[in-house]
């Protein structure tokens, strides 16, 4: 077994291992991660994709480290954009903020998944048929413009078909009970939007392995190297969402440097079919030798200057809307408001009637019943809330005993939930 095949191995073990820790946080602790934490988990997955192209680099082979942090840092790019209609998509559907880390890395584990599929699916395709660069290459001109010049601001706003369908067959609540996807009332079952959100999360992934796969087969068509970008591009996705806050919205010309981004790597893939050309109606079967070649740092630089330019041009826009005391004009700031989020992190847990329960929790169990109270006078049976959802947050604001007779609460209700 080469160097290359056992560092594949040992990377792909390590990420995965990463990926289970981070889903059982999601799904045991689910909360809205204060400004803090989300920064030390964007930092770390940056810094181990560094690491992953800084060990590529030591093992003598920097013509692949330089490969992967172009196509990291291209798929990094267009997963920001994921971001926008993510945040669409929580909207719509009004997600609880304690379970929108939850939501996203169930889009996100889904967007792995599907581009798994893609990549292995690109792979055979491009060994079989080189002229399919040509059809690549044309899409991403395609959906660059469409980027540019479109008007996709209301992408995701819309129910799909799939979720229309769904509407008119399946019984429908719009009451969120932490992460059920299905509830018992009446005698009937019904689906929560937790089923919806999932739905369009899993189409928009779908649209947007679309994008991103043969954007990347522009830098490297190693199978491993894909799937390495892609993963490290996705992890940390969700922190990232927590950590800008209210910034991604303030980014007015960001989908100007995606469309820039998506124009120039159509453009290369075409070029790139040209140099290998076979089709016989065009230059007899032969390559074709004036076109010019795209190296893999030219296209680091296109990538790295089209987010920077981008970036900068938005800040320098929302800082004179500022001066200029714009109607919309607010000062830009990272992740949540210190008025939002307490010092463990969370915002507050919602009960299925929808309403906000700001901490701290009290328990109330005068008059021969259990209500949770919170900081606000709100009153609730715990029976409206998730049960782990609010175990957890009651940990720092309840006494032992406290929590204990919730527990039985719970127990007394439903004897099978008891742990």
């Amino acid at each position: 077994m080469t160097p290359y095949a056992i560092f594949e191995i040992v990377s792909m073990s390590i990420l995965v291992a990463i990926l289970i820790f981070d889903l059982l946080i999601v799904v045991k602790r689910p909360h809205v991660p204060s400004m803090k934490e989300a920064t030390v988990w964007v930092a770390i997955y940056v810094s181990l994709a560094l690491l992953f192209a800084g060990v590529l680099f030591v093992m003598g082979d920097s013509q692949k480290a330089g490969e992967f942090v172009t196509g990291w840092l291209l798929e990094y790019s267009l997963s920001i954009d994921n971001l926008f209609v993510f945040i669409i998509i929580l909207a719509k559907f009004a997600v609880p903020k304690e379970m929108q880390q939850r939501v996203l890395m169930i889009g996100i584990m889904i967007a792995i998944v599907l581009r798994g599929i893609f990549i292995v699916v690109g792979v055979q395709i491009i060994e079989s048929f080189s002229w399919v660069f040509y059809i690549f290459g044309a899409y991403l001109v395609y959906v660059a413009w469409k980027q540019a010049f479109g008007g996709e601001e209301d992408e995701g706003a819309k129910d799909n078909l799939l979720i229309r369908i769904l509407k008119k067959r399946v019984r429908m609540t719009d009451e969120w009970r932490g992460g059920k996807v299905r509830i018992q009332y009446e005698g009937h079952r019904y689906f929560t939007p937790m089923l919806m959100v999932i739905l369009a999360l899993g189409t928009t992934d779908l649209l947007f392995a679309i994008d991103s796969i043969p954007a990347i087969f522009s830098v490297t068509t190693d199978p491993f190297l894909v799937f390495a970008c892609n993963i490290f591009a996705l992890m940390g996705l969700r922190q990232l969402y927590f950590l800008l806050g209210g910034l991604l919205d303030r980014l007015v010309y960001l989908h100007y440097g995606i469309a820039a981004i998506l124009g120039f790597i159509g453009v290369k893939l075409v070029f790139h079919a040209m140099e290998a050309n076979e089709l016989p109606w065009l230059n007899g079967g032969e390559p074709i030798g004036w076109v010019p070649h795209i190296e893999t740092w030219h296209s680091l630089v296109v990538i790295v200057a089209a987010m920077a330019i981008a970036i900068v041009a938005s800040l320098v826009k929302n800082r004179m809307d500022v001066k200029s005391g714009g109607a919309d004009a607010e000062p830009l700031h990272f992740g949540p408001s210190d008025a939002e989020v307490d010092e463990s992190g969370h915002y507050h847990i919602v009960n299925a009637a929808g309403t906000s329960f700001m901490r701290p929790l009290q328990l109330d169990e005068s008059n021969g019943a259990v209500r949770i109270v919170d900081a606000q006078g709100n009153e609730a049976h715990p029976e409206e809330f998730d049960r782990e959802t609010l175990l957890d947050a009651v940990k720092t604001d309840l006494s032992d005993e406290q929590r204990d007779a919730l527990r039985r609460e719970y127990d007394s209700q439903d004897p099978t939930s008891s742990s």
